[in-house]
């Protein structure tokens, strides 16, 4: 019994939702920031320095305050944003998010051949290989067959093969730069997300603080306004 009016003492009502919360899940709102103390007081009756409000509400007004915050800034909120607010709200890191499996689907096997065929065709080893093979050819048809040669100078044969090559190189290479594109851009909206969610949470750091120091500087002016009073009546 003893027990049970002890957890009842602990757990207080939150004034937005007006359900019952233990202490621990609770802010006080006379330590809100005042932008937020406002928000809530427009909207909830009976809102004062003596109230309390729970978690996810807080996380709910601190959301929507940094979303009119970002409205005003830069007018409409793109999907990005939205995504960082999320995560905002929802107490979770934004890289974690970033980092959980992507639900687009997997590279087909022609995008992997032409990141292979690009990746290749891009290296030493192409082009060392491919100076050997035209020397083997040239040296061939010149030299080693001379009136035999199946392409004599100034070989058409090799210079229609050159360009049916470059001829499908070049599209294959398009189709990776464009997937590499894709991969750029994705790492350009991840650092995106992350400089905006490190953005708000220095802002929140900074209204914290200076809320806290005005807090302070009016409980120490009131404490220095008591020892005067005191000091006042010790010389009376």
């Amino acid at each position: 019994m003893v027990h049970d009016l002890r957890n009842t003492e602990k757990q207080r009502c939150c004034a937005v939702c007006g359900q019952a919360f233990p202490r621990s899940q609770l802010r006080s709102a006379a330590l809100m920031r005042p932008h937020l103390f406002e928000l809530v007081q427009g909207e909830v009756e009976g809102w004062s320095a003596d109230s309390f409000i729970c978690d996810g509400d807080m996380a709910r007004y601190r959301r929507r305050y940094v979303e009119t915050l970002l409205e005003d800034e830069r007018g409409e909120l793109s999907e990005l944003d939205q995504r960082v607010l999320d995560s905002l709200e929802a107490g979770a890191s934004t890289v974690q998010e970033i980092g959980r499996p992507s639900t687009e689907p997997s590279p087909t096997f022609g995008e992997k051949a032409a990141d292979a065929v690009a990746s290749f065709g891009g290296s030493w080893v192409f082009i060392l290989s491919f100076c050997l093979f035209l020397a083997l050819w040239i040296m061939t048809n010149i030299w080693l067959l001379r009136a035999a040669a199946f392409d004599p100078y100034p070989f058409i044969l090799l210079n229609l093969l050159l360009s049916c090559v470059a001829a499908l190189q070049a599209p294959v290479i398009m189709m990776s730069q464009r997937r590499q594109e894709q991969k750029d851009r994705q790492r350009a909206e991840n650092d995106y997300m992350i400089n905006l969610r490190a953005e708000l949470e220095i802002r929140n750091l900074h209204e914290k603080i200076d809320h806290q120091m005005a807090h302070q500087w009016e409980r120490l002016a009131e404490l220095q306004q008591i020892q005067i009073d005191l000091l006042e009546r010790r010389e009376r």
